[in-house]
Parts: structure tokens; C-alpha cells; sequence
């Protein structure tokens, strides 16, 4: 039980046991006005019975809170859930996307590594070829010279 509950069920019982001791009092009839008309009848016993139904109508009133609380917390609890698999939907089809990005995205990377391998690979045959007809120009020039040399010495 909370403390809200156990102070009210103490009051009740405070009215319960106020209205036992003091029942002789309770039951003298008294002679009550009621705005149209009077009406003789005890006191004591027409404030119970008020006090009895103003708790019966607190307690219906609380049964309807706590039943109109119960289903709302229902509703945003089914709402949240709906929420929550709406995100993890998103959150997949997210990855999934960033996935496919990622696959097309290097995909493309190695076509382009590919495509530069190949050209580098070109260029460096070219430059060798370059490189070879260089270094046999540069031997052809030089076994001109030496001959020329071996002819000039010859003549000398």
C-alpha cells in the first residue's frame, strides 16, 4: 500500500469509529430543512450517508482515472513500440544502403586502381623502351667515337 491509501483508509476508519462511539447521537432525530421542505430525520445518520456516497462516487472516479490511465499507457506503449520498429527499420535499411554504397564505392575504386595500374604499367613499358633505345644510341654513338679514336690513332 502507498501512503496516499493508508491515509485515506485511516480517515475512513477515524469517521467509522467517530460515528460507533458516538451512535446515541447519531440516531436523535432532528428536524432538517431541504430548501423545498423540512424533513425529521437523524442527523448523524444523513451525514454518514453523504459521507458514504461522496466515497463511493471518489472511488468510482478512481477506478475510471486509474482504467483511463492503464489504457492510454496501453496506446503510447503500442505507439512507442511502432516507433521503435520504425527506427530499427530505418536504421537497417540505413546500413543496408551504406552497404551498397560502400560495395559500389570500391568497386569503382578498383576500376580506377586498375585503370591507373594499367597506364603506369604503359608508361613504364614506354619509358623502358625509351630507355632501351637511349642506352643503344648512346652505346652506337660511343662505338662511333672509339672508332674514330682507333682510326686516328691508326693514321698517327
Amino acid at each position: 500500500m502507498n501512503i496516499k491509501t493508508l491515509v485515506l483508509f485511516l480517515i475512513l476508519l477515524a469517521v467509522g469509529l467517530f460515528a460507533a462511539i458516538n451512535w446515541n447521537s447519531f440516531m436523535t432525530p432532528t428536524n432538517l430543512w431541504l430548501l423545498v421542505t423540512s424533513v425529521n430525520a437523524p442527523l448523524g445518520i444523513v451525514m454518514l450517508g453523504v459521507t458514504a456516497f461522496l466515497t463511493a462516487v471518489f472511488l468510482v472516479f478512481i477506478a475510471y482515472l486509474q482504467a483511463s490511465m492503464l489504457t492510454e499507457t496501453r496506446r503510447f506503449e503500442k505507439e512507442l513500440h511502432a516507433q521503435r520498429k520504425l527506427a530499427e527499420e530505418a536504421e537497417t535499411s540505413r546500413i543496408t544502403e551504406l552497404h551498397t554504397f560502400l560495395k559500389t564505392e570500391l568497386a569503382k575504386m578498383e576500376q580506377r586502381s586498375a585503370a591507373v595500374e594499367s597506364t603506369l604499367q604503359m608508361r613504364v613499358d614506354q619509358l623502358e623502351r625509351d630507355l632501351r633505345a637511349f642506352i643503344e644510341q648512346t652505346g652506337n654513338t660511343l662505338s662511333a667515337y672509339i672508332g674514330e679514336l682507333e682510326d686516328r690513332l691508326e693514321k698517327n
